[in-house]
């Protein structure tokens, strides 16, 4: 929701918040957004082994909506939720990292695989294939395809990084569907690169990828729903998943590149 569309009840109730932190105040906003942490919590849960509980999730799902409240700027009419789901998210992935449920070692898979498709998508000038990126990384498609399984939730949080615009507290996905004026024309100017940028690079992806990036992040549907409606496993979405975010990364950080380095 827009600030735009905030009752007067929902304006004093960060004007206490930011002013004094008024715990009545905060419990209000608390209830009002605590769904913005289920649904977070909701879709990271299903890249995570059992031993991880939603409730320790929520725990520190939490957190990162308090972080949210604190660093977040309504007088800036933007949408919060959006805001908030990336605090939260981030809040997440970094007790999962203090916990080494994400060691340095997943992390580093999901980068060399990055590299491959970066490399080879742009010696080839196309979408590459499983066994491509397999014999560049000189592994087999069974462990390639186990080790995408693997860096999923590696691959959300790496596109979350490139995306995401500090200055417009937006992620930029959300834009391109949003389609926002920005505030000054420098700043409109560099919005629509970057939505242009990723629609393209989304439009480069093979079928089933763009299938699951535009359920997933523009229908908001999760990996098991989207498993049920392309008739697919579970585990097949979260590696067409995983795929789809480190090519996005690759074409997005060849885009960034290319601008700093003419």
């Amino acid at each position: 929701m827009s600030t735009k569309k905030w009752t007067k009840q929902d304006w004093e109730n960060w004007r206490k918040w930011k002013d004094g932190r008024d715990p009545e105040a905060g419990q209000c906003l608390v209830l009002k957004y605590m769904s913005v942490v289920d649904y977070v919590v909701g879709r990271i849960s299903l890249t995570l082994p059992d031993s991880i509980t939603k409730d320790e999730l929520k725990s520190w799902g939490l957190d990162g909506l308090l972080d949210a409240f604190d660093k977040f700027e309504p007088e800036r009419g933007l949408q919060f939720e959006t805001y908030a789901r990336l605090r939260v998210k981030g809040a997440i992935i970094d007790e999962l990292r203090r916990s080494d449920i994400l060691p340095r070692s997943v992390r580093e898979k999901a980068r060399k695989i990055e590299e491959a498709y970066l490399q080879l998508e742009q010696e080839k000038q196309r979408s590459v294939t499983d066994q491509e990126v397999s014999q560049y990384l000189g592994i087999s498609v069974h462990e390639l395809r186990q080790t995408l399984a693997d860096v999923s939730l590696s691959a959300m949080l790496s596109i979350d990084e490139v995306v995401y615009d500090e200055e417009t507290q937006q992620m930029v996905r959300s834009t391109v569907l949003e389609n926002s004026q920005a505030d000054n024309p420098e700043q409109y100017v560099d919005e629509q690169w970057k939505k242009e940028t990723l629609a393209h690079a989304i439009d480069r992806l093979p079928e089933k990828e763009k299938w699951v990036v535009s359920l997933a992040y523009f229908e908001e549907l999760t990996l098991t729903e989207i498993a049920q409606l392309l008739n697919l496993s579970t585990s097949r979405i979260s590696q067409l998943h995983s795929k789809a975010l480190l090519r996005l990364k690759a074409a997005l950080s060849k885009e960034q590149e290319l601008i700093c380095n003419p």
